[in-house]
């Protein structure tokens, strides 16, 4: 089984960034300036949404899914780096992880908004990754692999974007993870939205973030795991015990919002038994 990585970050306004393009004088608070930009922003286009280059992420959160050399399967969520490490730790944890295991990358709106912060915010502070980046130039032959299948390219499979999959590349059918979860009997959101972020990251909840981000990225896993039921990858029992293995998973972790969580599972399986031929995942 080849590795699955599914990742999501939370992001805050780049103040240092918005201070020396517009030089804010110093008596200004960080607030006030993220607020000036916010103004510029809804004067402009009507929304608070800075553009990419400008948001500073805090939190990386990853579902590494993959199987030990003994054939054991391991399910890890969490959260990249520490509570004290800065923006270049984190995105270059990020891309070193992609280095080390090749994963099946997966995400939701990861095309749209992660990725692109990830590659403006890598080059800010001089981030190495290569493997990220390969897409066939070399002659070996695993290099010529990401010609066709790279984690770049918008159609190629290596990172998927579930939602731009989904709404077929279509931006008016594009469906909210929320929503889209709890249709199909997953918890969804728990505790905060993205809208809140930058809030909860100035009165020092960079803890309450960083949970938050990783039951998202549960979240966009078992839609992956959805999605596989649907094209093929897995038969309904194995998409149940997968479901039930992730839950098993969680269950042993500490932390009080991964109990809230289960219990808002609703999901109900879907093999009634019988024979039935299992696909090859």
């Amino acid at each position: 089984m080849t590795p699955v990585l599914v990742f999501d970050i939370e992001t805050v306004p780049d103040v240092a960034g918005l201070r020396r393009l517009n030089d804010h004088p110093d008596s200004l608070s960080d607030a006030e300036v993220a607020e000036q930009a916010f103004a510029a922003r809804r004067e402009k286009n009507g929304s608070d949404f800075l553009p990419h280059y400008l948001q500073r992420v805090v939190a990386i959160s990853c579902v590494l899914r993959r199987n030990q050399r003994d054939g054991s399967a391991v399910f890890h969520v969490g959260s990249l780096g520490s509570l004290d490490d800065g923006e270049a730790v984190l995105i270059q944890k990020f891309y070193d992880l992609i280095a080390r295991y090749s994963p099946q990358l997966v995400s939701w709106n990861g095309g749209g908004f992660d990725l692109p912060v990830l590659h403006y915010r890598g080059l800010v502070h001089g981030i190495a990754a290569p493997r990220y980046w390969e897409m066939g130039e070399g002659r070996d032959d695993d290099s010529r692999d990401f010609k066709w299948n790279n984690y770049i390219s918008r159609y190629h499979m290596r990172h998927l974007d579930l939602m731009d999959l989904l709404a077929m590349y279509q931006p008016r059918a594009a469906a909210p993870l929320d929503d889209l979860a709890k249709l199909c009997g997953f918890p969804g959101k728990m505790g905060m939205d993205g809208s809140k972020v930058w809030q909860a990251y100035q009165d020092g909840q960079l803890d309450e973030i960083r949970a938050y981000c990783e039951t998202d990225v549960v979240n966009t896993y078992l839609m992956y795991c959805r999605f596989q039921l649907m094209r093929g990858g897995f038969s309904a029992k194995e998409f149940d015990r997968e479901v039930e293995f992730v839950q098993e998973s969680l269950a042993e972790l500490p932390g009080p919002q991964w109990m809230e969580y289960l219990r808002a599972f609703r999901v109900t399986p879907l093999h009634t038994g019988g024979e039935e031929e299992e696909a090859d995942y």
